[in-house]
């Protein structure tokens, strides 16, 4: 199994710089997909109900102080993910990596995942917070994702 750096290495040697917010939200939904795809975790880490949306303190200290990344940057292993993990990446990557890093953390906001947990934490927009997100609210957000655009897909 892969973890958060080797993710976050993989994601920066595919696509190329980007913002450390924007690393993390692809991060997140390259997690959360692979959860419902593949029913196991990409990466054992998990993400924490932030106020700029679902981040990894693992990553984070990894960037901290850092606005923009480049491949090298995050000391991951690109090469420790196995097929599935990266097919799951690529897809995210080519359907949510064109969007900037406040799109990607604005879509997060609307999300069941970072809501349920500010809310388990009791903490106002832009107040911080640890609280971490429940796999069991991110698959099932995922999941439902996945039969809403099959059955668009359908329709």
């Amino acid at each position: 199994m892969a973890n958060v750096k080797d993710v976050a290495a993989y994601i920066l040697d595919k696509i190329g710089p980007m913002t450390a917010m924007k690393l993390q939200k692809l991060c997140y939904y390259s997690y959360g997909y692979h959860l419902a795809w593949e029913e196991r975790p990409l990466f054992p880490e998990r993400f924490e109900a932030w106020a700029n949306g679902p981040v990894s303190p693992v990553l984070y200290a990894k960037h901290r102080g850092r606005l923009h990344l480049q491949a090298g940057d995050i000391d991951g292993n690109p090469e420790a993910l196995d097929e599935g993990e990266r097919e799951s990446v690529d897809l995210v990557l080519s359907s949510y990596g064109e969007f900037t890093a406040s799109q990607l953390s604005t879509m997060t906001h609307q999300e069941r995942p970072w809501v349920c947990a500010r809310q388990r934490a009791s903490v106002g927009p832009m107040q911080r917070s640890t609280e971490p997100l429940s796999d069991a609210d991110v698959a099932e957000f995922f999941e439902a994702m996945i039969a809403s655009s099959v059955d668009g897909a359908e329709g």
